[in-house]
């Protein structure tokens, strides 16, 4: 079997009328290019001939890759750390207000370091955290006191069993997309809630950086999400969008980065400035124009 997928229809909605957008690259580990395609008919885009699930594992070994080790070298990853504590509030609040629960069944689909699926579990909910990376599981078990099980594991949770699942900035990153989707369905509870944050190439700091926007994080973002896209997945598996929330932090953390891609180092004044201006279209009546957004779902 070839290790390296290459899409002939839309991996969202399967149409035939797809077409290269672009050409990013690697900055994270490899240093190499791939193309992104666009759907005429959905909109989604997709990167091109990405290792398959069982090869695309060293594309994640990089000290820099924040959700794996918890770094905080570098400039970007010790704000990404300042500010963290406070998105985690903010997603608590979120979860809280979209369930109307102040505690419940948890389950967080790619848990990376454990921080989130920690802070929820002192928070007092029954918390189920699944992440693939042995490395960033060893880590949340000696970091953050919780033990995370392997990602394989999603397929054997009890049906019907969660008051809500997470998926923060993972599920551009499954190859399973549609398999994934009819499970996350079987897994909620009837009144259960989803909640999926993806990044939006169709904000203003997307536009402003082109193939040098870091969160095409190229190979191991496998699609690359417009909201027009992400409603027809939903569709597909009956599942129903509720709200689409902006999430502000992630504009300045990804202008920042792709400054450093952009010019070869960072910029902490035009980052913010960009990541400012991007946040400032968007408020303007169109926060589904935000750099990333989380999407509140219902079965």
């Amino acid at each position: 079997m070839d290790p390296v997928i290459n899409y002939t229809n839309c991996p969202v909605c399967g149409a035939s009328t797809i077409r290269e957008a672009l050409t990013a690259t690697d900055y994270t580990v490899s240093g190499k290019a791939f193309s992104i395609w666009e759907c005429a008919s959905c909109t989604l885009r997709f990167t091109q001939a990405v290792p398959d699930e069982a090869h695309i594992g060293p594309f994640y070994k990089a000290d820099s890759y924040i959700s794996h080790t918890n770094t905080s070298k570098g400039l970007v990853n010790r704000l990404y750390h300042t500010v963290r504590n406070i998105t985690l509030r903010n997603k608590r609040k979120l979860l809280q207000s979209a369930t109307n629960r102040t505690t419940g069944q948890l389950l967080e689909i790619g848990a990376g370091t454990g921080t989130f699926a920690s802070f929820m579990k002192r928070s007092g909910w029954q918390v189920i955290g699944l992440e693939p990376d042995p490395a960033a599981r060893q880590i949340a078990k000696e970091v953050n006191g919780i033990a995370l099980l392997d990602t394989s594991e999603l397929f054997e949770l009890p049906s019907e069993h969660f008051d809500v699942i997470t998926m923060w900035h993972v599920l551009e990153h499954v190859h399973r997309l549609h398999d994934y989707m009819d499970q996350l369905k079987r897994l909620l509870k009837p009144g259960g809630v989803l909640l999926i944050a993806v990044p939006n190439y169709t904000s203003f700091d997307a536009q402003l950086y082109g193939r040098f926007w870091a969160a095409y994080d190229v190979p191991r973002h496998l699609y690359h999400f417009s909201p027009a896209s992400m409603r027809t997945l939903l569709k597909q598996h009956h599942l129903r969008l509720e709200t689409i929330e902006p999430m502000w932090f992630d504009s300045f953390y990804v202008s920042m980065l792709s400054e450093k891609y952009k010019n070869g180092k960072a910029s902490l004044v035009k980052g913010f400035i960009n990541g400012f201006r991007s946040n400032m279209k968007a408020g303007k009546g169109n926060n589904a124009r935000c750099s990333s957004l989380i999407y509140v779902i219902r079965p």
